[in-house]
């Protein structure tokens, strides 16, 4: 691997300063980033660069803005099927709760990928993976939670694995069989929650196929004591616990992850002040996920301000799945973390990069800075205010994961 140097830099964002938002982005004008081996050399103004032999690989940044690789800390993106079907209901009023109960929802998607191979899985994810590179994201975490049955949550599993194996963008798989009842046990739930103890948390753990666990804790989903087994279960076992709380309802999920000592917090559409007290108590991630507000209309957005100004470590994810966010648009997440959550800029570019690099235990990205990973967006703006102000339009010229260009366009100046 040959070294590569990125420059001239209009405005380098390392992501890696400390203190408030601004200043944490450590904003470098007329900069330079030299690759070697496939990590940072050197981060920092032009004219402090060292000497570069003249045979280097050189990628023309044209005086552009340039981040630190988006980090997706929440997806859903293995799935078979659509439900297009439910878009269309929920437009005439139906809820997404009035929905599930009907037989739709998640139960939907669990048949169709219950019935699909695993080969199918992982031909039907790359496309999404694709616009995900598209959007500038080089590192996803990536959800089961459709199969529901220690055969097919062990199918999806590998089916992630398999796609991190292929590239670019590196995938973290989590374990989420706790997302809903299958259709066999909706009538015992003891039954699927030994099951899920007993069988699929230890068989996961066993052949190595996910580093997290996670839990739907919410109305028609899973009860705070039943995820503090299953994910008791999976921590005794060596799999970092995860949680979906505070969605559609509030119900101490922000407090159950600081129990728990769980790594994220995900959602927290309605999470109260003492929830977000516990989160920065406990030092656990908040993951927003905007796009699901916006996609199933429900109004309220997680407020991003007030879990910010607590201190509270935050990550955003697009959450794309079939169900509640069928997008792979990270930059209308960005958009959304400011205009829905009240972030600004400076904090959603934090928590795109830094603060999910945190969010999934990965301290080499996320950042721009020498030793770590060099995986670098070269963005068709200037300003770091540009990403979310021109909502939901990609910037992403240039894609660079681990050294290597890994997506590149050729696209017109903004802003």
């Amino acid at each position: 691997m040959s070294d590569l140097l990125i420059q001239p830099i209009g405005l380098l964002a390392t992501c890696a300063g400390e203190g408030e938002a601004q200043t944490r982005l450590d904003l470098v004008p007329d900069a330079a980033v030299l690759v070697r081996e496939g990590r940072v050399a050197f981060a920092g103004p032009a004219a402090a660069l060292p000497r570069v032999d003249a045979s280097v690989r050189r990628i023309d940044a044209r005086g552009r803005l340039v981040t630190p690789g988006f980090v997706d800390a929440h997806t859903h993106l293995v799935f078979a099927g659509e439900r297009a079907n439910e878009f269309a209901l929920r437009n005439q009023g139906a809820s997404y709760l009035e929905i599930a109960a009907a037989g739709g929802g998640i139960a939907s998607t669990v048949a169709a990928t219950r019935a699909a191979s695993e080969d199918e899985l992982v031909a039907l994810a790359r496309p999404r993976l694709r616009r995900l590179l598209a959007q500038g994201v080089t590192t996803a975490e990536v959800k089961s939670g459709y199969g529901l049955s220690l055969e097919s949550e062990l199918k999806m599993l590998r089916a992630i694995q398999r796609l991190d194996a292929e590239g670019p963008i590196a995938l973290v798989p989590t374990l989420l069989a706790a997302h809903a009842l299958p259709p066999e046990l909706a009538s015992d739930r003891e039954a699927y929650v030994r099951r899920c103890i007993e069988e699929i948390v230890p068989a996961v753990a066993e052949a190595h196929l996910a580093r997290f666990c996670d839990a739907f804790v919410e109305q028609g989903a899973f009860t705070a004591a039943e995820a503090r087994r299953i994910l008791g279960a999976a921590k005794a076992r060596g799999l970092t616990p995860r949680l979906h709380v505070d969605q559609l309802t509030g119900g101490k999920g922000a407090e159950l992850a600081a129990e728990l000592g769980a790594a994220t917090a995900d959602h927290l559409e309605n999470v109260s002040p003492s929830g977000i007290a516990a989160l920065a108590r406990a030092g656990v991630t908040a993951v927003l996920v905007p796009a699901s507000t916006w996609f199933l209309r429900q109004g309220a957005y997680a407020p991003g301000r007030a879990l910010a100004d607590a201190g509270v470590n935050l990550a955003l994810g697009t959450n794309v799945n079939p169900g509640s966010a069928m997008s792979e648009s990270f930059a209308l997440t960005l958009s959304l973390a400011c205009l829905g959550c009240g972030l600004s800029p400076a904090e959603a570019l934090y928590a795109a990069t830094a603060g999910g690099a945190r969010a999934l235990g990965l301290p080499d990205r996320g950042r721009i800075a020498p030793g770590l990973r060099a995986d670098v967006v070269v963005h068709a703006c200037r300003t770091v205010e540009h990403l979310p102000y021109h909502a939901a339009t990609s910037h992403a010229e240039r894609v660079i994961i681990g050294g290597e260009v890994a997506f590149e366009a050729e696209l017109d100046l903004c802003g």
